[in-house]
């Protein structure tokens, strides 16, 4: 077990000479509490690690500008190393011996999942980092997302595939919590863009080679397109043999791989490669009017200049996931539950890495199609597809 940022004592980061000013209905020096379980370390790293510096970042900035309405933030974060398990015992600490107001966390499906009952149970907001579309629908009272979900990337790839007058489809995923997820949205909605899903192959998370699934796929009739539904370094190995076997169909992938990383671990195969993405991956390729590029730029610069390595869109859900809760704060004057949960529920035009947030009692993701990007690799970046 690795506790990071502040153990029980609930340390703050925070100015020593911050000034704090009472909210309605707290005790003067009581401080705004958020707790976070993240997979630091572990398989999912590349989630957990960008989204614990984020939080730090973030927290340690809005304190030394006076908190939030003069009240300074306190963050207790646990590292589940991506075990479920884990992630339920660490989520039961914050809740019962942290006291935490919030929590932001949950860097995969599989943690996230695990810990939603007792959110649940114990009337807690809780702000996931994580994918699958079952994390908030149906919706759960007490639980929120910022990630796009997996249905919303099947539907984003799907369209593009339309666009390019494209039909067959074969897929292949791995057998973790998010790629089951994604699968299985993406075979539910193919029909609705006219896709035919001819060859489904599987790979498991221990697997360093995947050509035979390959090789059947480069065998079924008329595929026009391959889509790679998982995260983590299944899909930079599926791209590697998908080069080594000469397959030449459009290859996509998950937004679960939307990161330099990907392409650092695919090297010269990753060329071509099409994913949906959050605006943050091209921030500086936006346009001057787009409402997000003041947004995805600043965190960049910041996250980039702090931690001297790139910018990912797993960073920018933690901080989508902090500002939401900022904002609800805010809003609702009080760190009493019931009141942040609905004000974080009735979050309207919150502009953040992920795209603008609009929420309601039957949504709580507040994203739409238009908050995803399609990208591609070319030259060993990132590019907009127009």
């Amino acid at each position: 077990m690795r506790v990071s940022l502040y153990p029980r004592a609930l340390r703050t980061v925070a100015l020593a000479g911050a000034t704090l000013l009472a909210l309605p209905g707290l005790a003067a020096d009581e401080p705004l509490r958020i707790g976070a379980f993240l997979s630091v370390t572990g398989p999912a790293a590349f989630l957990g690690d960008p989204e614990q510096k984020t939080l730090e970042m973030e927290v340690e900035r809005i304190n030394a500008a006076g908190g939030v309405a003069g009240r300074k933030l306190v963050l207790v974060v646990y590292d589940d190393a991506g075990d479920a398990e884990k992630a339920r015992t660490f989520a039961k600490r914050l809740l019962e011996q942290d006291k935490v107001d919030i929590i932001v966390g949950g860097s995969t499906t599989g943690t996230t999942m695990a810990a939603i009952p007792l959110a649940e149970q114990s009337g807690t907001p809780f702000v996931s980092l994580a994918g699958a579309v079952g994390i908030v629908e149906p919706v759960k009272k007490w639980v929120f997302k910022t990630p796009h979900t997996d249905r919303m990337a099947c539907e984003k790839i799907f369209a593009d595939m339309q666009s390019r007058k494209m039909t067959k489809l074969a897929l292949i995923s791995g057998t973790g919590g998010f790629d089951k997820s994604m699968r299985g949205e993406c075979l539910k909605v193919a029909a609705k863009y006219g896709i035919e899903v001819v060859a489904d192959e599987s790979y498991g998370a221990a697997d360093t080679d995947m050509t035979a699934q390959l090789t059947k796929i480069k065998a079924a009739p008329g595929v026009q397109a391959v889509l790679n539904a998982g995260f983590g370094q299944g899909p930079a190995i599926v791209t590697k043999n998908y080069r080594q076997l000469g397959l030449t169909p459009v290859l996509y992938q998950s937004h679960g791989v939307a990161s330099k990383e990907f392409i650092r671990l695919a090297g010269d195969a990753a060329e071509g490669v099409r994913l949906p993405a959050a605006a943050l991956l091209v921030a500086e390729l936006l346009a001057d009017g787009d409402a997000q590029k003041p947004v995805v730029v600043a965190y960049k610069r910041d996250y980039e200049a702090r931690y001297k390595s790139d910018v990912s869109t797993f960073g920018g859900h933690a901080y989508d996931g902090l500002m939401l809760t900022v904002d609800a704060l805010k809003r609702a004057g009080s760190t009493d539950r019931a009141k942040l949960r609905d004000a974080i529920e009735a979050t309207r035009g919150y502009v953040g890495t992920g795209g603008v947030v609009n929420m309601s009692a039957a949504d709580h993701l507040g994203l739409d199609l238009t908050a995803f990007r399609m990208l591609e690799v070319r030259k060993g970046t990132w590019a907009v597809v127009r």
